[in-house]
């Protein structure tokens, strides 16, 4: 109970009609000083002006929060309303401080309750761990990560097939499929060089687990065909795959399936994620720009917030993430980043 609570309920107190007790004894007994609950008394006004600017700012960041239909962090806030025209800029305590006066809170990600497709099918294809958990070590384009995940919808499932790039983040190929049949991993890998084969070498390494899609001979197949070099996680660690994992948890997250009860459904949701994912969704780790706003910044230099913001950014081909104009990172942020995951 905080002495301003204390406080309030002596005042309404005295205030009462029927109230025989002085200043004195209520401040006896709820705990606290005569000369405390005077200076909160004489503050009132303040207090007042106070409470006005707090609602009008939490306005702001009640209205971040909702962009786009998906909720968000305290730094998804901070960075939604950088790219505003025109920007606002608020510190980044304030918000956590003002979403916690509000009770504003930010979904807890659930443990998925569905296990990961079966990966019982024994097989001799199983590549090497080529990346070796250096995601970010070599710049973009240089590291894809791929990955199935499951969508449970009305009794049903889909599944999600996704490339993305270790280094800026952008998902660069994605399929939806009704089935885990191979031919939607395949037409991931087809689309990615459609839409992305100029800007991949032969150094491009394509990480997975070492599930029987991506074990399979048509597969090894497609990937040596497109000249691609293929890596795969050690069996059962996850963390192997970190930031691809890190994605598929975000997008569970922040999408509503609930009431879908057609597969066309489920697809139009994640289309409209994905195309907010890429281009709206702000990333501390990534110069607080959006992952296509990254690509742009490291391959173009342009920094869209330059003169917003301090601009710190992580450069093409380093390996060190550091945040634009960030307070210091955390222990937390420092283990996060370096697993990959997103933050």
């Amino acid at each position: 109970m905080s002495a301003g609570w204390k406080f309030e309920v002596i005042q309404k107190t005295l205030q009462g009609e029927d109230n025989r007790l002085s200043v004195s004894m209520l401040c006896e007994v709820a705990g606290v000083s005569r000369s405390g609950y005077y200076r909160w008394v004489k503050a009132e006004g303040t207090r007042e002006e106070r409470e006005k600017k707090d609602r009008g700012e939490f306005e702001l960041i009640l209205k971040a929060y909702n962009q786009r239909g998906y909720s968000k962090g305290a730094r998804g806030i901070y960075m939604c309303m950088v790219h505003w025209n025109p920007p606002v800029v608020m510190n980044l305590k304030k918000i956590r401080r003002l979403m916690d006066k509000y009770g504003l809170v930010c979904p807890v990600r659930k443990a998925n309750p569905y296990k990961r497709m079966a990966k019982a099918l024994k097989t001799n294809h199983v590549a090497d761990n080529l990346v070796g958990r250096k995601f970010t070590e070599y710049g973009p384009r240089k590291v894809l990560l791929t990955d199935i995940t499951y969508i449970p919808y009305s009794g049903k499932f889909a599944y999600l097939s996704t490339v993305l790039d270790a280094y800026t983040k952008q998902i660069l190929s994605y399929v939806l499929s009704d089935c885990l049949e191979v031919d939607f991993v395949l037409e991931t890998v087809k689309k990615l060089v459609e839409d992305h084969g100029i800007e991949l070498t032969k150094e491009t390494l394509r990480h997975s687990d070492q599930g029987c899609h991506y074990t399979s001979t048509s597969f090894i197949r497609l990937v040596n065909d497109k000249e691609l070099r293929q890596s795969m996680s050690r069996k059962g660690n996850c963390w192997d795959n970190a930031p691809q994992e890190s994605f598929f948890g975000h997008m569970k997250d922040e999408i509503d399936v609930s009431e879908c009860t057609r597969y066309r459904e489920v697809k139009t949701i994640i289309d409209d994620w994905m195309s907010y994912y890429n281009n709206e969704r702000y990333q501390w780790q990534l110069a607080k720009l959006s992952p296509n706003e990254y690509y742009k910044y490291i391959t173009t230099g342009d920094y869209p917030l330059r003169g917003i913001i301090k601009e710190r950014g992580r450069k093409e081909g380093c390996s060190s993430c550091d945040e634009a104009g960030a307070e210091e990172e955390s222990k937390d942020d420092k283990a996060h980043r370096e697993t990959g995951e997103e933050i």
